[in-house]
């Protein structure tokens, strides 16, 4: 019974863990290598991507600067015609400011003789004018005329006249317009026919036209078959 219980006790007792010992990785080939080259690849990848925006900033950059100098060359273009437009306006206003100058000059000058006129037909109405109308109107009076009507009534008879005189060459002018523009159209007297258009009736000369020797000879060959 004593040596029964040693034995029990043996076999029910848990069996010891056994240790695993972990096996080292070894590398193959040359590992630095290649990863020395995964790192340059990798660090190729981000610079070329660096590059590739670089290079899109640019190609934007030249495509606005080509717009920009394609915008400059044509305002260029519009300042060479805006100066040349300047030019030609200075050019013309300087000319307009010389005539301007020359009709300043002219009406001055005609006003100063239209001034002189003046004074001269106001010395005469009121001097030799005067004068010699009362010595006409009563010499009139003693041989029983009416008389001369006054200077005021013998302007405005001018002037009426002179008036009438220009509406008369006026209409007489439209006239002849009208009359010279009705021959040019063909309406008038010497109408010329219209072009195309064939007149009427047998053409001159057709009468006394020598027949062709062909119609002779039919015209003679006629009556020999008759006969």
């Amino acid at each position: 019974m004593a040596s029964a219980g040693p034995s029990t006790q043996s076999a029910s007792a848990p069996a010891a863990p056994t240790q695993v010992q972990a096996q080292p990785l070894v590398a193959q080939g040359d590992w630095t290598k290649n990863l020395v080259h995964l790192a340059k690849t990798a660090e190729l990848k981000k610079h070329a991507l660096t590059l590739q925006l670089h290079t899109a900033h640019i190609l934007s950059a030249h495509s606005t600067l080509d717009q920009k100098n394609k915008t400059i060359q044509d305002l260029k273009e519009q300042k060479n015609k805006l100066e040349s437009e300047r030019v030609r306006l200075l050019k013309c206003l300087r000319e307009v400011n010389e005539d301007r100058d020359k009709a300043d000059i002219l009406e001055a000058q005609i006003t100063s003789e239209c001034a002189d006129l003046r004074t001269r037909i106001q010395q005469i109405t009121d001097g030799e004018y005067a004068l010699a109308k009362r010595d006409v109107d009563a010499l009139r009076a003693e041989l029983g005329q009416p008389p001369l009507p006054s200077l005021q009534a013998t302007l405005e008879e001018k002037s009426q006249q002179y008036l009438q005189e220009r509406r008369l060459g006026a209409d007489a002018g439209a006239g002849a317009g009208f009359k010279r523009g009705a021959d040019e159209t063909g309406t008038g007297e010497h109408a010329q026919p219209v072009p195309g258009k064939r007149p009427r009736g047998r053409p001159k000369g057709s009468k006394n036209r020598v027949p062709s020797k062909s119609a002779a000879g039919t015209s003679a060959s006629a009556p020999a078959a008759a006969s």
